[in-house]
C-alpha cells in the first residue's frame, strides 16, 4: 500500500462518516461536492461529527482515493469505513430511505 492509499486508509477509519469531496462542509467547490454535503445534512449528519477530506489540497489523496475505492469521481462517501459512493448513489439511497438507515447503523 503506497504513503496516500495508508494514509486514506487511517482517514476513513478514524470516522463514522467520512466524505471527500472538492473544498469543505462550509464551502463546497463543485455542485456534486455540494449535493453530497446537503444530502448528509438531510439525513441529519451533525457537522461536528462528519469528517470532510478536501482533495484539492493533496493530488496524492485526490488520485489515490480514486484506487483505493475503484470508483473514478469525487466526492466519495464511507460510511463506519465502508464505500457508499457518490453523490448520485448518495441520491438514489437518500430518497429510498436507506442512506439514512447505514448512517444511523440500522441497515
Amino acid at each position: 500500500m503506497s504513503d496516500a492509499q495508508t494514509q486514506i486508509d487511517q482517514i476513513v477509519k478514524s470516522s463514522d462518516v467520512v466524505l471527500f469531496m472538492k473544498g469543505n462542509a462550509s464551502f463546497p467547490m463543485c455542485g456534486f461536492s455540494g449535493r453530497a454535503i446537503q444530502i448528509l445534512k438531510a439525513c441529519g449528519v451533525e457537522p461536528r461529527t462528519l469528517k470532510t477530506v478536501n482533495v484539492l489540497e493533496d493530488e496524492g489523496i485526490r488520485q489515490g482515493i480514486k484506487e483505493y475505492s475503484n470508483w473514478p469521481t469525487i466526492p466519495q462517501l464511507y460510511v463506519k469505513g465502508e464505500f457508499i459512493g457518490g453523490s448520485d448513489i448518495m441520491m438514489e439511497m437518500y430518497e429510498s430511505g436507506e442512506l439514512q438507515q447505514v448512517i444511523n447503523g440500522g441497515a
